[in-house]
């Protein structure tokens, strides 16, 4: 069975391999912001439900397609990725000190069969000052990350706790992506058995 990622995400993909699939990548050609939706977790399942379609209409119809969006949202506002360095600091100190939310969609699809769910973690920032977040900022790794930050980097200094899956913070929810492929005949730990 073929396995398709729709994304070019190396933290993703990484994922995936430890999941123990064996898979390809797509990079989905879809206008993120020409599409809204009342929540965030709404966003986030129309937008995977989007790219998971893109790329259906180009592979095989026997293909499993993968397919995420990650947004990291601070009362009620998704925050994308800084358009520049002074767009991370804001950022940055906007999450300081408090607790925001990492909403990921997550879909699953081969033929006509398809299934989008959306995952939720609850990620507290440890209080942090403007010199830290100058120093994290000019590592460079905020620059492309929803929110400004990537948990599994550096990032992780900044982080004081998680409740939730620690995955879908680096950008899939592997415990309910391995739940949905049940559904497609696909059980990561027998592969791992075998």
């Amino acid at each position: 069975m073929k396995i398709v990622l729709a994304s070019q995400s190396p933290r993703r993909q990484a994922l995936l391999g430890q999941m123990g699939l064996t898979f390809t990548t797509i990079s989905p050609q879809i206008d993120e912001e020409a599409f809204q939706a009342p929540s965030p977790q709404q966003l986030v399942q129309t937008l995977s439900r989007e790219k998971a379609r893109w790329a259906a209409a180009r592979l095989p119809q026997d293909t499993v397609i993968i397919a995420a969006d990650t947004v990291v949202v601070r009362d009620e506002t998704v925050l994308g990725k800084p358009k520049d360095p002074a767009g991370a600091r804001a950022m940055l100190a906007s999450l300081a000190g408090r607790t925001h939310q990492v909403c990921t969609g997550v879909t699953v699809c081969r033929g006509e069969k398809l299934i989008t769910q959306a995952e939720t973690t609850q990620v507290t920032f440890r209080p942090l000052t403007d010199g830290e977040i100058a120093r994290y900022v000019a590592t460079g790794e905020p620059m492309d990350k929803a929110g400004a930050y990537g948990i599994q980097g550096l990032g992780g200094l900044l982080v004081a706790g998680i409740q939730g899956d620690y995955h879908n913070v680096v950008g899939l929810p592997v415990c309910r992506l391995g739940q949905i492929l049940l559904d497609f005949g696909i059980d990561c730990l027998a592969l791992a058995a075998d």
